[in-house]
């Protein structure tokens, strides 16, 4: 199931700053366009390349800022509020937990298989609304719950869908919960186009049982319509 209603996405799309997303687009060319380090990333294990996979991606080309360096809004190795386990990382917005994010390696092609145990920290951290999980090739984002979700190849991305990356995942986009409004805004359409729907069907139906009795004057309206109900 799609995250986002598309007519709402692309006009969050279009009021991204051009000149921004350019220069993370040229930036994650370098890095996960790029052949040899794609070798080299699919040959690490998960421990090897993880602290490199947040500095590449949400540093790098995001615009996150790691600990321990001064302000940092992404962490390594996030403990639960209420056991001992941990996820890979976090981003945080005011000391409070926004994002969890798992990490595997490519023993783990398929990211669906992850994602009971990234809820179960997310359902750790009660100001948390988003989900990333990461095999390092593919990326997986999602709002809040596991019924629908955007799934990014970073080693084949276009353009267009680096923009929808982009939008989700900026640090000013995420920090100030603009992915959650694309999505609360994309259920009001939605919502509004499945009342015009059954306004539309409703409409039909009556001009149609109105033609069918039209046509049979023989029978009795009542008859028709305890018939067609």
């Amino acid at each position: 199931m799609a995250l986002f209603q598309q007519s709402v996405l692309k006009k969050y799309i279009n009021d991204i700053n051009s000149e921004a997303l350019n220069i993370a687009w040229n930036k994650f060319n370098a890095c996960f366009k790029n052949i040899e380090k794609q070798k080299n990333i699919l040959n690490s294990i998960e421990t090897q390349y993880q602290e490199g996979f947040f500095r590449d991606l949400f540093v790098d080309v995001l615009g996150y800022t790691i600990n321990p360096e001064p302000k940092f809004n992404l962490i390594t190795e996030l403990n639960n509020e209420k056991d001992s386990k941990k996820a890979d990382g976090a981003i945080l917005n005011s000391n409070h937990v926004s994002a969890v994010i798992e990490l595997k390696d490519k023993n783990t092609p398929d990211l669906g298989k992850v994602e009971q145990q990234a809820f179960g920290y997310k359902n750790n951290h009660k100001d948390c609304s988003y989900i990333i999980i990461s095999n390092f090739e593919k990326l997986r984002f999602y709002i809040n719950d596991a019924t629908a979700y955007e799934e990014f190849n970073l080693f084949t991305l276009t353009k267009e869908r680096f923009s929808i990356l982009f939008l989700c995942l900026q640090k000013d986009n995420l920090l100030s919960d603009l992915p959650l409004s694309i999505k609360q805004d994309s259920i009001t359409v939605e919502e509004s186009v499945t009342r015009k729907l059954y306004a539309d069907y409703s409409k039909f139906k009556m001009l149609l049982f109105n033609n069918i009795v039209s046509l049979n004057p023989q029978f009795d309206r009542l008859l028709i319509e305890v018939v067609w109900n």
